[in-house]
């Protein structure tokens, strides 16, 4: 499994979203899976990426939270999570997320 997390560093909530994999992760049994971190650093490259904004997840080059829309750039990303809507995924989503993926 490939799992990339990309970020820009003017965003607070990469950190939350990497929080987040590890625990999700462990849960899965999958402690010792490696995620490459990606620091998106221009606009040019989020057009590139199709980067919808940080924290962005691909588990084997897939967003498993799918944009509602079609913008790219160096934004903060909103999900909805069941408490609201939220910076990053929460546990149980990513859980999901990588069971459904593996």
């Amino acid at each position: 499994m490939d799992i990339e997390l990309l970020y820009f560093t003017g965003c607070p909530n990469w950190t939350t979203a990497q929080e987040h994999l590890t625990e999700a992760l462990a849960a899965v049994g999958r402690s010792e899976q490696e995620v490459k971190l990606h620091a998106v650093e221009t606009s040019e490259e989020a057009e590139a990426l199709h980067f919808p904004g940080s924290p962005t997840i691909h588990i084997d080059g897939h967003d498993p939270f799918p944009a509602a829309s079609e913008t790219f750039g160096l934004t903060c990303r909103v999900y909805s999570t069941p408490g609201g809507l939220a910076g990053a995924p929460t546990v149980d989503q990513l859980v999901q997320a990588l069971t459904h993926t593996s």
